[in-house]
């Protein structure tokens, strides 16, 4: 009989220690009710409850997690309407108040999210909602953590993945920068234009100058003048000639004559060819017998 009682005890004994018994893992935390009321919170590690009377209620991860919101649609102040989606990290930092505050806190979560979302991009502008994404992040962050501090809950970041506007709006963003891009391009070619055309001007300039300078003390400063200009005037027809297109000329025969009459009355030598090389004379006609 004596066997039996101390059989009985030992089993009560190890059915007790047994059932007091909870194990939580690192990263967990559990609460515990006793009769109904809170009573304590179970840290990671082992720990002992009292059977029947205490009872955890929940045990959750207290590390980092994210939530990921679906597209949402929102509408600009100018009325454009937009498919947004965010992501966000978060943590609980009071278990207790998490459990007992809020029903579902990861359902309200992602509804705050959605609101807040909504009401910062019907602030902005449309054009500014992609210049200010990182602004829009730190609004979304400031407003959800200062909503979530009394659930125990802590937001640590907020990203906002995408905004996609209507297809039509799409496209005329597209074509806008594409006139945009093809504005910037005509500026550059006609500002490089210019500091051309400013370019050859002054190497015009500079090289009249110099032209200028040495002709200064020579004497036949003026046939030297006449015979550049004949050149260049036979330089710029031969050129105009070679052309596949087809051209008409107009001129005065009367200047064409005299230029060309002073051109063949110069006398060709050394110190009168710019570049210093003498050509050949044309043989003068023998008399006629």
């Amino acid at each position: 009989m004596a066997p039996s009682i101390f059989a009985i005890l030992a089993l009560i004994v190890i059915g007790y220690t047994v059932g007091s018994v909870r194990i939580v893992n690192q990263g967990n935390q559990a609460l515990v009710e006793r009769l109904g009321r809170y009573h304590r919170k179970l840290r990671p590690g082992l720990n002992f409850i009292v059977p029947f009377l205490d009872t955890i209620v929940w045990e959750e991860s207290i590390r980092e997690r994210l939530l990921d919101v679906d597209p949402q649609s929102a509408i600009t102040p100018d009325n454009v309407a937009l498919n947004v989606d965010a992501v966000v990290y978060w943590k609980i930092l009071d278990l207790e108040r998490t459990y007992y505050e809020i029903e579902n806190i990861q359902d309200a979560i992602r509804e705050l999210v959605v609101t807040t979302l909504r009401s910062e991009i019907g602030k902005m502008p449309f054009e500014k909602t992609f210049s200010s994404r990182d602004e829009l992040n730190r609004a979304l962050l400031d407003h959800l953590d200062e909503a979530t501090e009394p659930w125990g809950v802590k937001i640590t970041r907020v990203e906002v993945q995408s905004i996609v506007p209507p297809a039509s709006v799409l496209e005329s963003m597209q074509q806008q920068q594409a006139a945009e891009l093809k504005r910037r391009a005509t500026v550059l070619e006609a500002e490089g234009e210019q500091q051309a055309s400013i370019k050859r001007a002054q190497g015009t300039v500079q090289s009249i100058e110099l032209l200028s300078e040495a002709l200064k003390e020579r004497p036949d400063a003026q046939e030297i003048l006449n015979f550049l200009i004949a050149q260049q005037y036979v330089e710029a027809n031969q050129k105009l000639g070679e052309s596949n297109n087809s051209k008409v000329l107009f001129m005065d025969p009367k200047f064409l004559s005299e230029g060309l009459i002073d051109l063949m009355n110069t006398p060709v030598t050394p110190e009168n060819i710019p570049n210093g090389e003498p050509r050949p004379q044309r043989p003068k006609n023998p008399p006629r017998k």
